[in-house]
Order: C-alpha cells, then sequence, then structure tokens
C-alpha cells in the first residue's frame, strides 16, 4: 500500500536528507524549530506528504481546528512533509514530522522507500531531549553517525555518543530501517534545560542549525536565529532572576556542568535523577506557574 502521496516529483537525485520529529524527541521544540528556520532561509519546497489516517490514535495526536479568514472551519492532520532544496552540487531533502503512535515500522519503511528512490545515502535526524543542564553554559550535544568521514567530524566538535538504553523514540525505528537498506544515517540531539517550558527553545535551535551548516556547508545565513537565541536568553534570565530556588537550583546545575567539563566526563546519573525528583516536588509544592 502506498502511504504517499507526491505532488510534485522532482527530476534529480540528493545525497542527503535532514529530518526531525516533533513530539518526544523534540524538547523545547527545538529540532523542528531548526529545520524549519533551515528551510524557509533555502527556500526548500515541499512535494510529497504521507497519509495520517493509518499512523496515528487521533484521540492521541488530535487533529487541530481552525477558522480561516473567510469564517470557515479547517482541520490539520499530522503533518509529515517532505520538501527539496536545489542548491549547491547534491541539493538537500528535508522531512518534517510527528512521532506517529502506529505502525513503527511500516512508517519507517515508507520514509526510507522514498529516501532511496531520491537516490539518499545520508540521513541526518535532529533532536532535543530534556536534561539536568544550566541554560547559562554551553549547549550540550550528543551524536553518532554510522558513516566514518561524519562521525570524524562530530569527534573533532567534542560532540559524545550517548550511552542511553532504554524506551526509544521513532528516530530510533528510522535509523534502523534506514542502515538495513544501506543508508547511513546520524544523529545529532541538544539537550535542553528541563525546567525551561518556554518553545522554541531558540537557543539550541540556533546550536543545531550551526553544527548542521558547518558539517554540510550549506549556505544558510543564521543571524536571525541567532538574535532569536539572544533574546529568549535574556528572557530567560530575567524570569529565573525573579525566582530566588529556580536561581540557586540553576547554580548547582552549573557547578556540575563545570565539574565535568574539567574533567571530561558527565555526572553520575543516580545523582542527576535524585536532584530531578527533588526539584520536581518542590515545585509541585510551590505549585507555580510556568516560566515562559
Amino acid at each position: 500500500m502506498n502511504y504517499i502521496h507526491i505532488q510534485e516529483q522532482p527530476d534529480r537525485q540528493f545525497e542527503h536528507l535532514i529530518m526531525a520529529f516533533a513530539g518526544w524527541p523534540d524538547a523545547g521544540e527545538s529540532a523542528t524549530a531548526a529545520i524549519q528556520y533551515l528551510m524557509r532561509r533555502l527556500d526548500a519546497a515541499q512535494f510529497a506528504a504521507i497519509d495520517p489516517e493509518e499512523f496515528y490514535d487521533f484521540t492521541q495526536e488530535r487533529p487541530r481546528s481552525s477558522r480561516t479568514r473567510d469564517g470557515r472551519r479547517r482541520v490539520r492532520w499530522p503533518a509529515n512533509e517532505f520538501s527539496w532544496w536545489a542548491g549547491g552540487d547534491r541539493g538537500l531533502l528535508f522531512f518534517l514530522g510527528t512521532e506517529p503512535n502506529l505502525k513503527w515500522r511500516t512508517f519507517s519503511e515508507t520514509i526510507a522507500g522514498l529516501a532511496r528512490q531520491m537516490g539518499v545515502k545520508t540521513v541526518i535526524h535532529l533532536g532535543a531531549l530534556l536534561d539536568a543542564v544550566p541554560h547559562t553554559r554551553e549547549i550540550r550535544l550528543t551524536g553518532s553517525s554510522t558513516l566514518p568521514e561524519l562521525q570524524q567530524a562530530l569527534d573533532s566538535a567534542r560532540i559524545g555518543t550517548s550511552n542511553y538504553q532504554g524506551p526509544t523514540g521513532i528516530s530510533t525505528a528510522v535509523m534502523e530501517t534506514c542502515t538495513k537498506q544501506g543508508m547511513s544515517y546520524s544523529s545529532l540531539w541538544g539537550h535542553t534545560p528541563h525546567y525551561l517550558q518556554a518553545a522554541p527553545n531558540y537557543r539550541v535551535s540556533y546550536t543545531l542549525a550551526r553544527n548542521l551548516t558547518r558539517l554540510l556547508d550549506l549556505p544558510a545565513d543564521l543571524r536571525e536565529l541567532r538574535t532569536a537565541a539572544e533574546n529568549f536568553d535574556q528572557e530567560v534570565t530575567q524570569a529565573i532572576g525573579n525566582d530566588d530556588q529556580l536561581a540557586d537550583y540553576v547554580r548547582k546545575l552549573e557547578d556540575r556542568y563545570d565539574e565535568s567539563a574539567a574533567d571530561q566526563g558527565i555526572p553520575d546519573p543516580a545523582e542527576v535523577v535524585r536532584e530531578l525528583e527533588q526539584f520536581l516536588r518542590s515545585e509541585q509544592r510551590r505549585n507555580p506557574g510556568e516560566l515562559n
């Protein structure tokens, strides 16, 4: 069964597919915002989409209703869209999606199938995850690649590989399918401070976009995104300055971050979990409003 609707087939092949998923693998909407920005700056054009009917429980991932200017009601379904950019020698494919509820293997095979059809050799996924890191320090990145050249570039940029094991997201299922079909796969994750509820987190978005443009030598002007990141930082600093308990917690995270950077290691996971639990319990007792 064909789950993809193609509006207009590009008349060329592409070496790279850049992708991000809204939902669980997109803390603070950081990864999707980075992709959206790059697509806009590169003037990428949509050409295909995956029909959501078979892949979502619409009581969990609900469609959104809106009104048009002439007063008509419109329903927006979970989107999974492919776009392309024809610049440079190789061009690029982009995929922006929403993590599905159902049929992950079929969904992954659908993405990988179109990628192979378009000549893709390397899939690069951008993601974001919540972590006990301070917003006042350099964004922590983790990533890996099955392509030796890209892995070397990640190592040169001091981007470590995550040792995480446990429940996973759709990006891992896509990775497994793509590698089985002969494509290399790379991922780059930005670690988002868990105490920030504001989204998009433009600071993480800018870091992801900056590293991706360096890796692929993309001619995308990032000044607008950098300015958004600077404004985001100012708003967060002002908000935290009005909350003494949260400011104390951030200072503890700063101390741990600085120590781990000096040791070139990572904090004890059990200690991080305990700290997170203590913070969340104190937040529940205070019952504050969200930071935004």
